[in-house]
């Protein structure tokens, strides 16, 4: 739709002026979207709101414009990449992307349908909407409004037929808003395990928490890709691979969803920077979009996730949240997805033409977010109005809110449910507040447990790890220290001086408790009796050098943190500026490593940073990797340093030599009133790229040190299906992801044996090279896992590929077809680290 002068005009007094706060510290500043209650609601501007909410409401209504956003012609393409053409995905050795024009209509929304246990749920959905009115349908559809009830999310009740409303909370790893609850270990942490086992119970235990505050819907797992290296919002997903991803997403949903709780699988689609991310068309091309940026919300689909919430931006000039493509056409026809999406908060942009391309709940139900006391909504009486004029059929209506009960029903919740016990939007000192302490000692091991498994030693030479009662011991830096102003002092975390546990944003939660390196360190020393010495100084370089001068070791901590795009920290606007250590980092390894010739860095980041001005410096003999861990960040780190626990994480992301070296960046400047974001690189996401282009990185993706030795032998393959899948895909006339194609056709096994002297844990990864003319990557992951191996025993390891896994998209017959030729497995401890070859 297209905004009148006065719209503009208010939209421009909106955002002129007072709706940038300032935060407790001069370094960080909060923006309005989805921020701190109560530091939201500037009166002052309500009748700017109104004025907006009034012309953009009716335009809508009187002349939707079916989901189809098109670039104004005078808008300028200033973005960091123009677009490229497509070439054949079978015919070109390095298929490179572009994006499609347009996103094509489809029409109408296809009325939900499940097999298995979504069948029952759906029954009885149906069923309760057969005796809802048109209204109560609605308000099924309809969030309460920001600050409209105690989570950030809100569905009305509907006390007629016994509905209690839904609670939704933030975050992918805790209970934002709330007190006395765990915050686990990040996404990009917790992919460092490559472990399905640890994603699953990490899942488990939020899952538990949740549930016992009373929170229906916990909002996440988030799944967008790790393109870019500055990407704020990078530290809460799960690295620059999809296979990775989709597997971290699939079993972190099913341990949400084990205890009932809903999950939400997050952000659809496109979302990978915070600069312009309301604004911008991220472009990318089909193949691209299904073999990269698809493939995990796919994945959330086969768990039986109960929502997908669609995202900010544009996805090829459309509205991500009114794009019928992507959410009638692939997520609800070819994935079969039988829940509910739901609009990120104030990504809705109308309300005929998003329900019918695929909408089902807005959020926070205000025209805008998030500014309380708004009163006109997309959907509520103007979604009614819609159904009452045929705009909207109630055929669709009733499609939108069975399926928002189906999910509900689908977890058990209509059984017994806890209603909310805290209130987001009061201080925890409000009576409303009940406190219920829901941590547990099982949430806090397991907590523990993924911080040192998603601990990647980098480097490590004279084997400095594991630290073996130094009698002395050097800690540099304010990261190794308890952060100075409490660990809850910044808004959503939008600011540090101490230990970095999280980024910032949404997706944070209060810490109950931080466990700082120095804790847990000092904790370990007293018991060895060694000396610490320590300064959480960053630019004292004199004192620095002289706690390092004679220690045994100094660990000198280096941070940089990022986070969601409405809290500036630094200049830094989410995204980050650059990917050198905050505080002066590189100098302060630098000054240390001039006096001990022991130097071990640890680094707490979102993703990557550059190491090159340090990382050959003869005395810097161990680099250790630390993610962003939450609450058990001390524990687990120390379990890692010591040799309480052998490192076995794995850096999910490839650390180059060069910023230049990798194939993305952020987009930071652009004037057009929708900056295009071009996925030019198609599918050379991260390894794939600096393989293809054979850039010498750093670290390779998947690489990581333990401190005991493995060996690879015996590697075979054997088919256990069907080998002409192609065959019946050729012939199929149905959804784009046939059933068949998930049967088990091809099954690869090899020997690990563990040749060093201590036990450990060894993670295999398999990458598949296609034939040459597949237009595919060199290589691509299709199976790991992390496997525990006692000192010289061997473990055979079998994984089984399914005809998917063996495919890639046909962008001409819109089909996944196995490219003709020989596939070549490729078996190893990282992705440039190969140990095993054979061919299929």
């Amino acid at each position: 739709m297209k905004f009148s002068v006065a719209v503009t005009s208010a939209l421009a007094a909106i955002a002129s002026s007072a709706f940038l706060v300032e935060a407790e510290s001069s370094h960080s500043t909060i923006l309005s979207r989805r921020g701190q209650p109560g530091k939201l609601y500037v009166q002052q501007h309500q009748a700017a709101f109104k004025a907006l909410s009034k012309s953009a409401v009716a335009q809508d209504i009187i002349s939707p414009d079916q989901g189809r956003h098109r670039l104004d012609q005078g808008a300028q393409m200033t973005s960091n990449a123009k677009p490229a053409s497509a070439q054949e995905p079978h015919s070109a050795n390095n298929f490179v992307g572009g994006a499609d024009p347009d996103s094509p209509p489809y029409y109408p929304s296809p009325q939900t349908k499940g097999k298995g246990k979504w069948a029952p749920a759906i029954a009885k959905a149906k069923e309760l909407v057969g005796k809802l009115t048109t209204e109560e349908k609605v308000v099924l559809t309809t969030g309460a409004g920001w600050a409209s009830g105690k989570c950030v999310g809100n569905i009305n009740p509907i006390e007629r037929v016994g509905f209690p409303g839904l609670c939704l909370e933030d975050s992918p790893l805790g209970i934002r808003f709330a007190d006395l609850v765990t915050v686990f270990p990040s996404g990009i942490t917790t992919a460092a395990t490559f472990s399905s086992k640890l994603a699953y119970k990490r899942g488990v235990a939020m899952g538990q928490e949740h549930r016992a505050k009373g929170v229906n819907i916990q909002l996440g797992p988030g799944m967008n890709m790790l393109r870019a290296p500055t990407g704020g919002r990078n530290w809460e997903m799960s690295g620059a691979d999809p296979y990775l991803t989709g597997e971290a997403a699939y079993h972190t949903i099913r341990g949400v969803q084990s205890q009932g709780v809903q999950a939400n699988a997050k952000h659809y689609i496109g979302n990978e920077q915070e600069h312009y991310r309301e604004t911008s068309s991220s472009n990318i091309d089909d193949r691209t979009q299904r073999e990269i940026y698809e493939h995990p919300f796919l994945r959330s689909v086969q768990a039986d996730v109960a929502s997908v919430m669609c995202s900010y931006n544009l996805v090829n000039n459309s509205w991500a949240c009114q794009n019928s493509d992507n959410l009638n056409k692939r997520l609800k026809t070819e994935m079969n997805f039988p829940g509910y999406v739901m609009s990120d908060w104030g990504a809705t942009h109308s309300g005929v033409s998003a329900a019918n391309a695929g909408l089902d709940m807005t959020m926070p139900g205000d025209l805008y977010c998030c500014y309380a006391g708004q009163t006109s909504s997309y959907f509520g009486k103007n979604l009614t109005t819609a159904v009452n004029n045929g705009s909207v059929t109630e055929a669709r209506l009733d499609d939108m809110a069975t399926r928002i009960l189906a999910g509900w029903y689908l977890l058990g919740q209509d059984q017994n449910y806890p209603t909310p016990n805290f209130d987001a939007f009061a201080s925890q000192n409000a009576t409303d507040q009940e406190h219920i302490n829901v941590m547990a000692t099982s949430h806090s091991r397991t907590a523990r447990h993924i911080v040192a498994a998603g601990t990647v030693v980098l480097k490590n030479k004279n084997h400095a790890l594991p630290l073996n009662k130094p009698k002395k011991l050097a800690l540099i830096g304010s990261d190794a220290g308890p952060a100075r102003h409490g660990s809850n002092f910044y808004s959503d975390r939008g600011g540090v001086d101490g230990i970095l546990g999280t980024g910032w944003g949404s997706g944070t939660a209060d810490y109950a408790y931080l466990v700082s390196p120095y804790e847990a360190i000092s904790q370990r020393a007293q018991k060895d009796h060694t000396a610490i010495y320590w300064t959480f100084d960053d630019y004292n370089y004199g004192g620095a050098q002289s706690v390092a001068t004679n220690a045994d070791a100094a660990l000198v901590f280096l941070q940089s943190d990022s986070g969601e795009g409405y809290i500036t920290v630094d200049n830094n606007a989410g995204d980050r500026n650059n990917l050198t250590a905050w505080h002066e980092g590189d100098t302060l390894v630098k000054q240390v490593a001039a006096v001990n010739p022991n130097t071990i860095v640890v680094i707490h980041a979102p993703a990557q940073l550059d190491l090159e001005e340090w990382i050959n410096h003869p005395n810097v003999t161990a680099v250790v990797w630390a993610g962003m861990p939450g609450s058990e960040a001390g524990n687990g780190l120390v379990d890692v340093l010591y040799g309480d626990v052998n490192p076995s994480g794995r850096i999910p992301f490839t650390i180059a030599k060069s910023r230049n070296d990798y194939s993305a960046d952020v987009t930071y400047m652009d004037n057009a009133q929708t900056p295009q974001i071009y996925y030019s690189e198609g599918l050379l996401v991260d390894y794939r790229h600096f393989d293809s282009k054979n850039i010498e990185p750093r670290y390779p993706f998947g690489h990581g040190l333990s401190y005991t030795k493995f060996s690879y032998t015996n590697a075979k393959g054997k088919w256990i299906g069907d080998k002409n899948t192609n065959a019946k895909v050729e012939v199929y006339k149905g959804k784009a992801y046939p059933d068949f194609i998930f049967d088990d056709v091809y099954e690869v096994s090899f020997t690990v044996k563990n040749t060093g002297s201590r036990d450990g844990y060894e993670v295999p990864q398999v990458y598949l090279a296609f034939p040459s003319g597949s237009g595919e990557p060199p290589k691509v992951l299709r199976k790991f896992d992390r496997f525990e191996i006692a000192k010289g025993e061997s473990k055979t390891v079998t994984f089984k590929l399914n005809a998917y896994d063996l495919s890639t998209w046909d962008v001409t017959k819109q089909k996944w077809l196995r490219p003709k030729g020989q596939t070549q497995v490729l078996i190893g401890a990282s992705s440039r680290d190969i140990r095993q070859t054979f061919t299929i």
